[in-house]
């Protein structure tokens, strides 16, 4: 078990194309955080270069108390796990999870030291290990068998298996799940959090599924175009976005988000939908709550966009809450819930996470309410930072 830091890491392939550029990352022992976000991001590839599996082009790359930017992979003491499984077909599943250790205990300079009864010790021990990780993972069973008598998520366990015999002091984890059905991921997923919490390994996991990185990490780290765009806690992630990105990729269905403008009228704060700056007039208008005025008292008569979560949307108005008429497109029953999609003057896609109920049709009209104390407001732009925060609780970087 070990850190895991990563200096100004820098990834730039030939032609010039910047994978991953100047991240700091650090992991604390024991941890398991989760790179997440849309393919291209730079997250797998970030992954690869700490398993040594991709030359990092600048910055340093540190396992426990060693920097291992020269260090060959099997010498980093990681164990990865890939999305395909990577199991030997001619072997047993046995041979398979014992094949790594195998290779690491009776070969080399330590197997010539050996004498040929240490060897059969040896042997002995690494079957131990092999049987006490298939017990863990609910294997035992199938150790004579061979991948293809296994279905997926077998296959997966053995994978996970063979990294767990070599006892490494960090696990890496590469879109592991992406190749099951909904169903068993969901399974698997809840198999990796227990034997996290049972073998207490430090563990960087790699994943483009929102969900999977919410619910699996101590920490989640959302990146774009190869930088870090936010380091922290799950809930946290969720609640307090830094910019307009993290919003829009963290919660699904993802986040609504309304251009318009911040006005002073009759001495009150006002949001106005459209205002002229980007889109036509006609838009809802909303009163700012007493909680993010004084954050918005630097933005009156700019542009700046308004976010709200489609589970922040009720059929009913609530203490804190305005208006908003929509005509419904689109309704999709979920049993408890529903989600509703619909359209305004101004927005052709709006989505709601709502309590199910009868009565609604699609082609009419309807008032959502929108729960302004959950409610965002960004800069303008892919990455707008979030103008609901203070300067304290935005920590986008590790």
């Amino acid at each position: 078990m070990a850190l895991v830091d990563l200096e100004k890491v820098t990834k730039v392939y030939p032609g010039g194309v910047k994978a991953v550029d100047g991240i700091d990352l650090h992991i604390a022992d024991r941890e398991f955080v989760v790179l997440v976000g849309p393919s291209g991001c730079g997250k797998s590839t970030t992954l690869r270069m700490i398993a040594g599996l991709e030359e990092i082009t600048s910055g340093q790359i540190r396992i426990g108390q060693r920097v291992v930017n020269d260090v060959a992979p099997k010498d980093r003491d990681i164990a990865m796990v890939f999305q395909n499984y990577a199991l030997y077909p001619h072997m047993t599943v046995l041979k398979n999870m014992a094949f790594g250790l195998r290779l690491r205990l009776l070969r080399g300079p330590i197997w010539q030291m050996l004498h040929r009864r240490d060897a059969r010790k040896i042997k002995e021990q690494i079957r131990t290990r092999v049987v006490d990780a298939a017990r863990v993972l609910d294997i035992e069973h199938l150790l004579d068998r061979k991948p293809r008598q296994l279905s997926g998520g077998q296959r997966q366990r053995v994978a996970v298996g063979r990294a767990i015999v070599r006892e490494p002091a960090a696990f890496l984890f590469d879109e592991p799940l992406s190749n099951l059905d909904a169903k068993l991921r969901v399974t698997t997923r809840a198999e990796l959090k227990r034997l996290h919490h049972r073998l207490k390994t430090t563990t960087i996991y790699v994943t483009h599924d929102q969900e999977e990185a919410m619910t699996l990490g101590d920490r989640i780290v959302v990146m774009k175009d190869g930088v870090i765009q936010q380091a922290d806690t799950p809930l946290q992630t969720y609640n307090c976005p830094v910019n307009r990105f993290v919003a829009g990729f963290i919660g699904m269905p993802p986040m609504n988000f309304f251009d318009g403008a911040v006005k002073m009228i009759d001495g009150q704060m006002i949001f106005e939908e459209g205002s002229g700056l980007t889109l036509p007039g006609n838009g809802f208008t909303l009163v700012v709550p007493p909680h993010l005025r004084e954050r918005l008292i630097g933005q009156v008569g700019r542009h700046v966009v308004l976010g709200i979560r489609p589970e922040h949307l009720y059929t009913r108005p609530l203490e804190s809450s305005a208006p908003l008429k929509v005509k419904l497109n689109v309704i999709e029953p979920l049993g408890n819930d529903m989600d509703v999609y619909a359209s305004t003057d101004l927005h052709d896609h709006v989505v709601g996470r709502v309590e199910a109920q009868g009565g609604l049709e699609v082609d009419s009209r309807m008032t959502l309410y929108m729960d302004l104390r959950k409610a965002h407001f960004f800069a303008p732009g892919e990455t707008g930072m979030n103008l609901s925060q203070t300067s304290e609780s935005a920590h986008a970087i590790a």
